[in-house]
């Protein structure tokens, strides 16, 4: 930058030491490490509750996405509804839920509500004060036999995985012609459609040129 007018004369700062400056990701290995100990510990100490709140299965926003699913904040009134789980039950009982969310298809809804009815037959709900049972709670055997097994419950939301699914499509990957270019096929579709206003007027034209000249 060149000076001009009457101006401060320029103090370029270029020995600063920045070798104790350069932040650098060697503690890696250890953070990993730790935090997978803090995963342990807080299994152990929320046992035989699960981790994680069950989510639910929605799709990736934009069009170049939406082939994908992932979990979602939460479900919705109308999907805990079909289930049968009280809005106010299911954060309790470990599923997580999104009052603003809304339904855009009977699709999700399905796959959601199959989802709550499913988790909601593995859960074993125990008690809160012991040996005086509720509508819903687990039996006194149901709750002697989860804590026998007490350090695998914690992974009960791991058993409801979101899996992405596969579009079926009317015949199979075999049937389908290896010598044929699809790639030629789109582009001449395309030719067709861009051109047809052109080729229908040079037809038009050729059509009454001949019949000009049988006359």
């Amino acid at each position: 930058m060149t000076i001009k007018h009457n101006q401060q004369i320029q103090h370029n700062h270029f020995r600063k030491d920045w070798q104790r400056r350069v932040r650098v990701h060697f503690d890696q290995p250890g953070r990993k490490l730790r935090r997978r100990n803090a995963r342990i510990t807080k299994a152990a100490a929320v046992a035989p509750r699960p981790v994680d709140k069950l989510r639910p299965v929605v799709r990736c926003p934009t069009i170049k996405y939406n082939r994908r699913v992932r979990a979602g904040r939460g479900f919705s009134l109308a999907e805990l509804k079909a289930a049968g789980i009280p809005r106010k039950l299911a954060p309790t009982i470990g599923i997580s839920v999104d009052p603003r969310r809304q339904n855009l298809s009977e699709e999700s809804l399905k796959v959601n509500v199959e989802r709550l009815q499913e988790y909601r037959k593995r859960l074993i709900l125990f008690p809160r004060k012991s040996g005086q049972q509720k509508k819903g709670d687990a039996s006194t055997e149901e709750v002697k036999a989860s804590k026998d097994r007490e350090g695998a419950l914690h992974k009960i939301n791991r058993g409801f995985p979101i899996k992405h699914a596969v579009a079926v499509t009317e015949g199979a990957i075999s049937d389908y012609q290896g010598d044929e270019n699809v790639y030629r096929k789109l582009r001449d579709a395309r030719s067709e459609a861009r051109l047809v206003g052109v080729r229908e007027k040079r037809a038009k034209a050729k059509a009454d040129e001949s019949a000009a000249a049988k006359k």
